[in-house]
């Protein structure tokens, strides 16, 4: 099942962490999570990361409104998460 209010944030800049991922989005509605991935070993940002709305129309708006947006001359890509595939 197709989770609607968790999207997928890419082209992050690297400098960028939790809370100001959860800022960038937080005029679109109610943030239940933000969480930007890093590297397990480095600690280092991979540059995407992962916004949970509390409602799939907050997230549609945000998706809408962020998707290509420059954020430090780097257009962002967001749009609604898809599960990971089951590796094999």
């Amino acid at each position: 099942m197709e989770q609607k209010n968790k999207l997928y944030v890419g082209n992050l800049p690297f400098a960028v962490r939790d809370e100001d991922l959860a800022n960038m989005f937080a005029e679109f509605g109610e943030i239940s999570e933000a969480k930007v991935i890093t590297d397990k070993f480095s600690g280092r940002s991979k540059g995407f990361g992962f916004v949970t709305f509390a409602s799939e129309e907050d997230a549609a708006k945000a998706v809408e409104a962020m998707n290509a947006k420059e954020v430090e001359g780097r257009p962002l890509t967001v749009n609604v998460a898809r599960p990971m595939a089951p590796r094999e």
